[in-house]
């Protein structure tokens, strides 16, 4: 009979969700067969052990479709489990063809995007092969799509990992490809200060004014300290307030006046951002496991 090691264990476990112990047991069972021991746990644990479509999703790629014109652009995030699947060239092609029917269908949100036709097939159908296929959960997280006043310009970072559209009046193509690149790197929240939400805002002045409190100062340094405090912020996430990633001496705004341009909007996607990525421990699950099964005897 095959030793059953505890790579054999972790590994039916990242594909079946099962238990660590009922992993073991059907390993045993299946004399170290990884394909008939997930058998067997689907059978004794039904949908339990068939968890793909609930696991998280934080890896992945953004890509974008921009029309010849520079007119009209879009830009997808599509999620995966691993780094690994979001290299694969079937994933990749997806990724690819959702950005085009966004810009050239404009669906009104993701479920109308995955309802969709490629090839005969919905989008939702064709995601789901992939799925069955590839062993692993992926789904779509958002669109954007952007008809501009002036011409887009992209940037795409990091293996794909960070992008960025930008709609900029006027200026050249240089100026559009810096300033798409500034973007990736400061990674602004709004375009200008009116556009930031009320609720960062707010804690950012919250957070200030308990710290300024603190200081023993009177009130109405306390106030302009807390003021100080929200604008250095504001400039901080702004577009247009940030000094400009290659030349800190010129804000973004300065540079976009010297060029006799602006800026209509922008998007920036950064893959799973704000998803919570699930970190297994499994040595200490292996400990926990033990010793719950000790004190059992």
């Amino acid at each position: 009979m095959a030793a059953i090691t505890a790579g054999m264990v972790k590994e039916l476990r990242e594909k079946t969700d099962a238990p660590m112990m009922e992993c073991k047991k059907a390993l045993t069972e299946a004399e170290g067969d990884l394909a008939k021991a997930e058998e067997i746990l689907r059978i004794k644990l039904g949908n339990k052990a068939s968890k793909a479509a609930s696991r998280v999703t934080a890896e992945g790629i953004v890509a974008t479709w921009i029309s010849e014109d520079g007119k009209l652009a879009a830009m997808v995030e599509l999620n995966c489990e691993t780094d690994f699947v979001a290299k694969n060239d079937d994933f990749l092609a997806l990724g690819a063809s959702l950005a085009e029917m966004v810009a050239k269908q404009n669906p009104a949100d993701v479920a109308a995007l995955s309802a969709l036709e490629i090839g005969g097939q919905t989008v939702e159908a064709v995601r789901a092969a992939l799925v069955g296929k590839v062993g692993e959960n992926m789904s779509i997280r958002r669109f954007a799509r952007i008809q501009t006043e002036g011409a887009v310009s992209s940037y795409i970072h990091g293996g794909s990992k960070i992008g960025v559209l930008i709609d900029v009046i006027g200026g050249d193509e240089e100026l559009g490809r810096d300033l798409a690149m500034h973007i990736a790197a400061g990674k602004p929240k709004a375009l200008s200060s009116d556009q930031v939400p009320a609720e960062l805002i707010e804690t950012e002045r919250r957070i200030a004014t308990e710290k300024a409190a603190e200081s023993g100062k009177p009130a109405d340094i306390v106030a302009k300290m807390v003021e100080g405090t929200v604008q250095k912020f504001l400039k901080e996430v702004t577009l247009l307030g940030q000094p400009f990633v290659k030349n800190d001496k010129l804000t973004v705004e300065a540079l976009l006046k010297s060029k006799s341009a602006s800026v209509g909007s922008f998007v920036l996607f950064i893959v799973g951002e704000g998803i919570e990525k699930k970190v297994d421990d499994f040595a200490a699950e292996v400990a926990a496991q033990a010793a719950a099964a000790a004190a059992k005897k």
